[in-house]
């Protein structure tokens, strides 16, 4: 299977499919074709490098060196000035990196090493070149190269990364070691394939603009994988463009449950979604003092939670839930449902409390959807946020194999997962989303999708790259990142499907 577009590789399949594609290629080939895709990266990314731009390029000690040497000789033959900071021995480089390193060395290229760093720092330089550490690194950055990679972080000109920023885990996103230091590059150039780490936790922050090069390796090494970028093609095949014919009946009913006191706007927020997110009738169930009707939006029909028996609904239950005895007896009704579910917020709080529910929810039959953040995320797992956070790929995986449930465990790069292991990062979405209100209007967006006979899978793929989305053109128009309030998101987000769906050829 040739990689595709949207496939992410774990370190262990990358380090598979090199292996096997080394031992069909003569000596260093792999190394050659990384440096020169680099370059030529590096070259379109500094216009004036025919008038002698400056390139620092930092080569370290293993193979992430060998490619920013060979990367050297080319953009020293295509007529940029080339400093190399290099400060190891060449003897104990890898073979085929200290070819790279003899090559490099046949060229007019300036090599220094660490002593010469303050004179290299002061330079004003057109681009820097992290070729330190690649994605073998399992240790904290230390001294000296914590004070270089500091000083890089604080250049004004674009970093190009070579694999992944140095200091971050390709794996989960992570900084290596406790009080790490990472490069952050304006860009990054993957080679083999695209890494899950480059997309979540601190990868979106470090990576900047990932490109991925596969060097040409032959499409038979590379196996199935379990791991994806968000992108449409894995959901837009259960979306449909609607039929004159069809009536409010034939796009299902949500329920939301929630609303306690104090807390009325949660369950408001995300009604409101899945109203314009398409469902044909929206019920919102308050624990306490249901308002007559919402003045802003009078289509939602607001209830009692106590009175409710949504069966023949979509039921959505946390946003402004509390952790009251009412709401334990609304989770506990709602886990033996066999209706469509999506649990958000307090519904998994208490429900991290209680170890009888979690075997019912797990043993239901319906459709289960669960969007945890990663504070939530660890009191289902008895772990800490930080925890989490370590591996955000791995607890998704946990969380959806232990609740038989497809998980959405946010944060930047949210992490969806579903109990077989198939796993997707999403790649929209900003800063905005870190207010408030937020994951109410996701989980309303959930239950839309599933009202309109989305598969959970799919549903959630959909309504988490349909709410980061939102948030993108919020941005794009100049409202936000900062102080946007949930309820923008809805229309925007409404404009998205539409969009999506309108430029879909007819089911």
């Amino acid at each position: 299977m040739k990689n595709s577009s949207n496939a992410l590789y774990s370190v262990a399949a990358i380090r598979r499919i090199e292996q096997a594609a080394i031992a069909s290629l003569p000596s260093g080939s792999l190394m050659q074709r990384a440096g020169l895709a680099a370059a030529k990266l590096a070259l379109g990314l500094i216009p004036s490098h025919s008038s002698g731009a400056k390139a620092l390029v930092l080569a370290g000690p293993g193979n992430n060196g060998g490619d920013a040497f060979v990367l050297a000789s080319h953009l020293f033959q295509n007529g940029m000035a080339v400093t190399v900071l290099f400060d190891a021995y060449p003897e104990k480089l890898p073979a085929d990196a200290r070819g790279a390193y003899a090559q490099a060395r046949q060229h007019a290229i300036q090599f220094s090493p660490f002593s010469g760093l303050p004179g290299i720092l002061e330079k004003q330089w057109d681009i820097v070149i992290d070729g330190l550490f690649g994605i073998g690194l399992s240790k904290a950055i230390a001294t000296p190269y914590r004070e270089l990679i500091d000083a890089v972080n604080r250049m004004s000109c674009p970093v190009l990364a070579l694999d992944v920023p140095s200091g971050l885990d390709a794996d989960t996103g992570t900084i290596a070691g406790k009080d790490g230091i990472a490069i952050r590059a304006a860009y990054t150039i993957t080679f083999i394939g695209d890494k899950p780490g480059l997309h979540t936790a601190h990868g979106r922050d470090l990576a900047g603009t990932v490109h991925v090069d596969d060097l040409d390796i032959d499409a038979r090494f590379f196996d199935a994988p379990e791991i994806f970028k968000n992108e449409p093609k894995l959901f837009s095949h259960v979306l449909r463009r609607r039929p004159h014919n069809s009536h409010k009946g034939s796009y299902g009913n949500v329920a939301i449950i929630g609303g306690a006191q104090g807390m009325h706007g949660a369950a408001i927020l995300s009604g409101r979604s899945a109203l314009h997110l398409g469902a044909g009738r929206v019920f919102v169930g308050f624990l306490e003092q249901a308002p007559a009707y919402d003045s802003m939006q009078p289509e939602l029909m607001c209830r009692a939670a106590a009175s409710m028996e949504p069966d023949d609904a979509t039921i959505v239950i946390g946003p402004g839930l509390g952790t009251s005895p009412q709401a334990l007896e609304q989770l506990a009704k709602t886990c033996s449902s066999s209706s469509p579910l999506v649990m958000d917020a307090d519904a998994l709080n208490l429900l991290a409390t209680r170890s009888d529910l979690q075997h019912v929810l797990a043993q239901r039959g319906g459709h289960t959807i669960l969007t945890p953040h990663p504070l939530e995320a660890a009191r289902l797992l008895s772990t800490t946020a930080a925890g989490i956070q370590a591996d955000r790929l791995q607890a998704g995986r946990e969380l959806a194999r232990r609740f038989n449930a497809v998980i959405v465990l946010k944060g930047s790069g949210t992490v969806i997962a579903r109990p077989d292991g198939k796993t997707a990062i999403n790649v929209t979405g900003n800063p905005a989303l870190a207010t408030a209100g937020t994951g109410d209007v996701l989980a309303g967006m959930c239950g839309a999708l599933l009202a309109q006979s989305c598969p959970a899978w799919e549903a959630a793929l959909a309504a988490v790259w349909i709410h980061g989305l939102a948030a993108d053109r919020l941005v794009e128009r100049g409202c936000g990142p900062i102080g946007v309030a949930a309820g923008e998101l809805i229309p925007v987000a409404r404009e998205v499907l539409n969009g999506l769906i309108n430029g879909m050829p007819n089911a």
